[in-house]
């Protein structure tokens, strides 16, 4: 023999051995053992590993990528762009970013003539241009002369709070939490440098917070600093113009599609035709509007990744979240974490009963899959039709983790385990008494597939109280196997000198062949006169020598079975 040959068949036995082993040792509580292993996980997943939390986020990227249902970008939030062709543009006249302050207030004066609902910057100005002090006071008059006018602030990382001066109550808008604000705390803070913005007040954190992985998909509505509440900006935009605020602390953005779904003019076009003397842009354009000013040139390092792209503009990320607290559209995201855990073990114990109690492959198979597929159709169902995002990621990956294991030891012990009259007389000695029923189908007017074969195969399995083995003869084999076709072969054994035992499996025929019309009428087309059967008795020898006498036992039975046909047409 080949030495690749021979280790594949040393393999093979070895595979056998093993599994034999197990089906010894373990039988069918192995799928009790596993679900136990399984709801410690679980538990210890939902309490602190959150080890299903990435699952949960790749699901839902996957799903916000590809759904049908997508809402559309509020028309009346515009982008004005300072892109890398607007920096271009102005750099002949103002020079390289950032541009002396004058033209924020110069634009600021001419948009604000076609009276905007907002105009919100995603720019800090967090220091004075030493350079132009009169520009910088141009631009405070103009901020002064609003009142639709909104301002970022950054919070930096609080391992610096203890190195600042500012405290919350010193922050426009900053609301105390009763019984929980510190009134001598400071926070590391940018604020805005001009003091209009401050006295108008409003002013709201831009920070936007991605994921452990990276991604950002959720923005804040205010964030809980020594017992204060600092509002984001889309928050603070939302109390201003009469929207309803989040009462969550944070959201899912409700995305609208990929970047640039949203209007975005250039910055420098708009700006030029305002200095223009004939005008080529409607005199109305911003009426109404919620304009937002920001960048999406990539030399000023606002992009993000998100669940739509790796390069999804900040200023996109803010008109989305100013889109869903308009519309109160963003995403719920009940975190039912007990709800969450009591699926995934209803899920692994139903799927552990299934196999524990020889449900048969195909019917855990399909009852499991349609089962996984209609979890994850609730949950792309709600991305789709509702504002609440339902996320089974998690009961979905660990229920799909217990079946592949399970399934791989029901592969591996199938044949040892599975109730095998053959093998029951191999085990033991002596003389048997066997009992053979033969059921051969009508396949002239029904389609009889697998899955209806099988269905009828268990039922005969499981009906009675006796153990016994329940097998399809497919007839898929040439020539003479194929006199077999679509024939089941139930066989039961007990000791040759145990005359109970034979009385017990006569009544089990015979509740066999009871069972069987009603589960011919439930799985056939055309149940009646679709079977015959013929039922054979005789001794065979347990050991050693069980298969040569099953042989001539099965030999028996057709040759009586075809004496019994032929006897009836004489």
């Amino acid at each position: 023999m080949k030495p690749g040959l021979l280790l594949v068949s040393r393999l093979r036995r070895a595979f056998a051995a093993f599994s034999e082993l197990l089906a010894r040792r373990w039988k069918n509580s192995f799928y009790l053992y596993l679900a136990v292993l399984f709801t410690l996980f679980a538990v210890a997943d939902a309490a602190f590993l959150h080890v299903t939390a990435e699952m949960r986020q790749a699901a839902f990227d996957a799903m916000v990528r590809y759904r049908i249902i997508v809402p559309k970008p509020d028309p009346d939030i515009v982008i004005l762009d300072i892109n890398e062709a607007s920096l271009a543009a102005m750099a002949k006249d103002y020079g390289r970013w950032p541009w002396p302050r004058q033209v924020m207030g110069e634009f600021l004066e001419q948009i604000e003539k076609q009276q905007p609902k907002a105009v919100v910057f995603d720019i800090l100005f967090s220091d004075a241009d030493v350079y132009n002090p009169d520009s910088d006071a141009y631009f405070d008059a103009a901020i002064a002369a609003t009142h639709n006018t909104f301002f970022p602030m950054l919070r930096l990382d609080p391992a610096s709070d203890a190195l600042s001066q500012v405290k919350p109550g010193m922050i426009p808008d900053a609301a105390p939490l009763p019984g929980e604000a510190k009134q001598d705390a400071t926070i590391a803070v940018v604020l805005p440098h001009f003091q209009a913005a401050l006295s108008g007040g409003r002013l709201g954190l831009h920070n936007i917070y991605p994921d452990v992985d990276g991604t950002a998909r959720q923005y804040l509505v205010y964030r809980n600093e020594y017992g204060w509440k600092l509002p984001s900006l889309p928050a603070r935009v939302a109390r201003e113009l009469g929207w309803p605020e989040p009462a969550a602390q944070r959201v899912l953005l409700n995305w609208r599609g990929p970047p640039f779904s949203y209007r975005y003019l250039s910055f420098s076009d708009v700006f030029s035709d305002f200095s223009n003397k004939q005008k080529k842009r409607p005199p109305d354009e911003f009426r109404n509007k919620v304009i937002i000013i920001g960048s999406t040139a990539p030399s000023l390092f606002d992009i993000k990744p998100t669940p739509l792209s790796q390069m999804h503009p900040g200023v996109e990320i803010l008109a989305t979240a100013l889109d869903n607290f308009k519309h109160g559209d963003y995403l719920r995201f009940p975190e039912a974490r007990v709800a969450y855990l009591l699926l995934s073990l209803a899920i692994v114990w139903l799927t552990a009963w299934g196999f524990y109690h020889g449900a048969g492959r195909s019917k855990i198979d399909r009852l499991f899959g349609a089962s996984q597929f209609i979890l994850i159709g609730i949950s792309y169902a709600s991305i789709n039709f509702t504002d609440t995002y339902i996320n089974l990621t998690g009961p979905v990956s660990i229920g799909l983790a217990y079946f592949t294991l399970a399934r791989i030891y029901a592969s591996a012990t199938g044949k040892a385990l599975e109730q095998d009259m053959v093998r029951a007389s191999l085990e033991r000695g002596g003389a048997l008494r066997a009992t053979l029923l033969l059921i051969r189908l009508d396949t002239t007017r029904n389609v009889m597939t697998g899955v209806v074969l099988e269905k009828i195969r268990y039922g005969l399995e499981k009906t009675g109280t006796e153990p016994k083995s329940a097998e399809v003869l497919k007839g898929y084999q040439k020539g003479l196997w194929d006199l077999f076709e679509k024939t089941f072969a139930v066989s039961w054994v007990v000791a040759a000198e145990d005359t109970d035992g034979a009385a017990r499996v006569e009544k089990d025929v015979a509740a066999v062949l009871a069972a069987l019309p009603p589960l011919l009428r439930k799985n056939l087309a055309y149940a009646d006169n679709a079977a015959s059967w013929f039922v054979h008795q005789g001794l065979v020898s347990g050991g050693t020598a069980a298969h040569a006498s099953w042989r001539v036992m099965f030999a028996q039975a057709l040759l009586r079975w075809d004496e019994q046909q032929r006897g009836k047409t004489i």
